[in-house]
């Protein structure tokens, strides 16, 4: 059995290697890669179907699940439905004892394919993206032009009076909520929003600067900005951003305190305590703010460079292992120097 964020589910007898962003307190987590080239990552939407009051498998979950289980961004999407189907979705997904539960939409991109998945209780719908930019946010996104769906879905849109079974069926007019949560409203939802000033842009140099500026809403500062999560550009040559390899060393200072059996998340009543899981790189963020995102920029570079030269095969694999913990090590005896 595999332990997930709540609750246990059967574990398959093959995973893959995955890269995650993830809240420290949950299993799952909010965008990730896997080693067959696959990155999805996840948003917050509520629909017209109830959330489920009780605990199942998280969106996070969903999500890496998808990555461990999926080879391609199809497979990863038929993984995501099936679990659904399976276990739905739910829970509480923050630290903090006032219940805060919805669903999800994903976006599911490898070298080939791009999907948006957009979900409601154990319904779905999913659109195949051939063209442009797409990004997700807190609204449905999917219209009518939809690729895939559950098979119940405009039969259960039908009983419960949202669709008339006559007019074109819209999923984002049919499902989005009479009455929408703030953070809905918040974002426009268009999904195609995502501007630079030229297609010279759309290298990894700049997705990192777009990513950076906070007038974009990503900036976890600007808590009233609708979050952009993952963002996908079709391209004849698709972006590599991750490397795996047996060698690379472990850097426990950007590793989250365990607390074990002790950890609020674990215990029941959930969260009636907090607990400090900051590691050390993100304390320095906190603490020198302006001067760690200069020397980040500078990491971003040289690294990028160093990956764009293994991949020429200029250097051998082996000599990226650390490329990540001599830096910090040198940051950190220089900051503690001063």
């Amino acid at each position: 059995m595999l332990e997930c964020t709540y609750i246990q589910i059967p574990q398959v007898e093959h995973t893959h290697a995955v890269v995650l962003s993830k809240p420290a307190w949950m299993w799952g987590a909010e965008m990730g890669a896997n080693d067959q080239g696959v990155c999805i990552g996840n948003e917050a939407v509520w629909t017209r179907e109830p959330v489920s009051p009780g605990e199942s498998l998280l969106g996070m979950d969903l999500v890496r699940l998808g990555l461990e289980r999926g080879d391609s961004a199809w497979a990863a999407l038929t993984v995501i439905t099936d679990l659904l189907e399976q276990h739905g979705q739910g829970g509480p997904c923050r630290e903090d004892p006032e219940p805060f539960s919805y669903h999800n939409t994903f976006l599911l991109v490898d070298r080939n394919q791009a999907w948006v998945l957009e979900t409601a209780g154990r319904l779905w719908v999913a659109q195949k993206v051939t063209e442009g930019v797409k990004n997700i946010s807190n609204q449905l996104t999917v219209g009518a032009e939809i690729s895939a769906e559950h098979p119940e879905l405009r039969s259960v849109a039908q009983a419960q009076g949202w669709w008339d079974g006559e007019e074109e069926f819209n999923f984002s007019r049919v499902f989005t909520p009479e009455n929408p949560p703030a953070r809905m409203e918040l974002s426009d939802g268009s999904g195609d929003d995502v501007h630079f000033e030229g297609q010279a842009q759309w290298h990894l140099h700049g997705l990192w600067r777009f990513l950076h500026h906070r007038q974009h809403g990503v900036c976890p500062s600007q808590r009233l900005q609708p979050a952009l999560h993952p963002l996908l550009h079709r391209h004849p040559r698709p972006l590599q951003p991750f490397i795996f390899s047996d060698c690379s060393v472990p850097v426990p200072r950007v590793v989250s305190p365990q607390f074990g059996p002790d950890d609020p998340v674990r215990k029941q009543p959930r969260f009636q305590s907090q607990v400090d899981r900051r590691h050390d790189l993100y304390k320095a963020h906190q603490d020198e703010g302006l001067a760690v995102y200069e020397i980040l920029r500078d990491l971003e570079s040289q690294c990028l460079s160093e990956i764009s030269a293994m991949l020429n095969g200029e250097i051998p694999v082996e000599e990226l292992g650390d490329c990540f913990l001599i830096p910090w090590t040198q940051r950190s005896s220089s900051t503690s120097e001063q």
